[in-house]
């Protein structure tokens, strides 16, 4: 969808300003620094951004190679493409798909067209961050609320807080950094109460992940009877292995994709990008793989976890969440210390770190430097 050129310039310096605050906010740090390095001199083991460690499949890598003489020419229209084969896979319009560099540049679309200074933003916390950043940086307020015990979103609390100055409503299932579901019957109550001005972004970046519970149906695949606008995210940085390339998108209706393009940059999304997009889509073995590995990447995590008599939150993602039964912050400095890095430190658990799956002798590595931690509280 197009954007008026007047916007231009206007989004593309808050945009790439907005980008390097984002990275610098959850926690990235420069590729050269020497700090929190394996002993043996190797890179650190990554094991904190959710990524998926197989990477993308060779369908993918073959498609990417064969668009580099491309690198040449800006994106222009090449985004039809990938919209149409996104309309065929999920069953809607080509006008009802947004793409955008990362789901994360389609948070801030949608910061944009509703978010600011008059127009708060309702989200569960703990949360996925990147929609309050962007909250904030247009002067919105931020109303959170708490998750429930069993660290679900807490719907009803959430209803209680809507009012007209509410601009937007955030629901990310399943839950970063937590990896629990908020089951779908909830969400379908809690849709049909929000009163239909309110639109509801609903983030399924670890959708592929989270199949094997009865809990959890796709807005996309089933979508709800008494709210068909809500915008659905999806995001081919993790199953299918694309974060580097920085590509994701959106489902909503054809108006509410046309209100988010016009705050979208101009050549947002790179031409390598949408090629990788195109072949990814198509490599339905590739995600089936990588769906099958990381259940058995989970079940032995959850079995090393019982070993050591600690405990996990449920998990239905490619990350777990894990209580250390001691200071999250004491953790995180020990494995920086032996070259591995774990996800952010988690204000409101200060007693649990997220853990991204690696491949099975990354976690190995993952429990031997736990256990040079020695004697440690259990779980009883």
């Amino acid at each position: 969808m197009a954007i008026k050129r007047r916007n231009f310039l206007r989004q593309l310096t808050s945009g790439v300003a907005a980008s390097a605050l984002l990275v610098d906010r959850f926690g990235a740090s420069p590729e050269g620094s020497e700090e929190g390095r394996s002993g043996s001199g190797q890179r650190p083991l990554l094991l904190d951004r959710n990524e998926n460690a197989y990477g993308a499949g060779p369908e993918v890598l073959a498609a990417v190679r064969s668009r580099l003489h491309e690198m040449n020419r800006f994106p222009a229209e090449a985004d039809k493409v990938l919209s149409e084969e996104l309309a065929k896979f999920h069953h809607k319009q080509p006008e009802q798909i947004l793409i955008g560099a990362g789901s994360n540049a389609i948070l801030q679309m949608a910061a944009a067209a509703y978010l600011g200074p008059e127009r708060k933003l309702l989200l569960g916390t703990p949360s996925y961050g990147a929609l309050e950043y962007y909250a904030r940086a247009r002067g919105a307020q931020v109303k959170a609320v708490q998750l429930r015990k069993d660290y679900s979103h807490d719907l009803e609390a959430m209803l209680a807080k809507v009012d007209s100055s509410i601009g937007l409503v955030y629901l990310c299932n399943p839950n970063n950094p937590t990896a629990t579901l908020t089951e779908r019957s909830e969400i379908d109550r809690f849709l049909e109460k929000l009163p239909e001005s309110v639109p509801v972004v609903i983030d399924e970046a670890y959708h592929e992940y989270a199949g094997g519970s009865g809990a959890y149906a796709s807005l996309i695949d089933r979508p709800p009877k008494p709210r068909p606008g809500a915008i659905v995210l999806r995001t081919f940085s993790k199953i299918y292995g694309l974060a580097g390339l920085r590509l994701g998108y959106a489902i909503t209706e054809s108006d509410t994709a046309e209100r988010l393009a016009s705050t979208r940059p101009l050549f947002a999304v790179n031409r390598l990008a949408l090629a990788a997009g195109v072949a990814a889509l198509r490599d339905r073995e590739h995600v089936r793989d990588c769906v099958r590995r990381n259940q058995d990447d989970r079940q032995e995590f959850v079995n090393q976890v019982n070993a050591r008599m600690l405990r996990v939150l449920d998990c239905h993602a490619n990350f777990a969440c894990l209580n250390v039964m001691r200071p999250a912050r004491e953790i995180l400095k020990h494995y920086h210390k032996h070259g591995v890095r774990l996800g952010p430190e988690i204000l409101s658990m200060p007693n649990y770190v997220r853990v991204s799956f690696g491949k099975p002798e990354e976690m190995k590595e993952f429990w031997k430097v736990w256990d040079l931690l020695g004697a440690h509280p259990m779980a009883m």
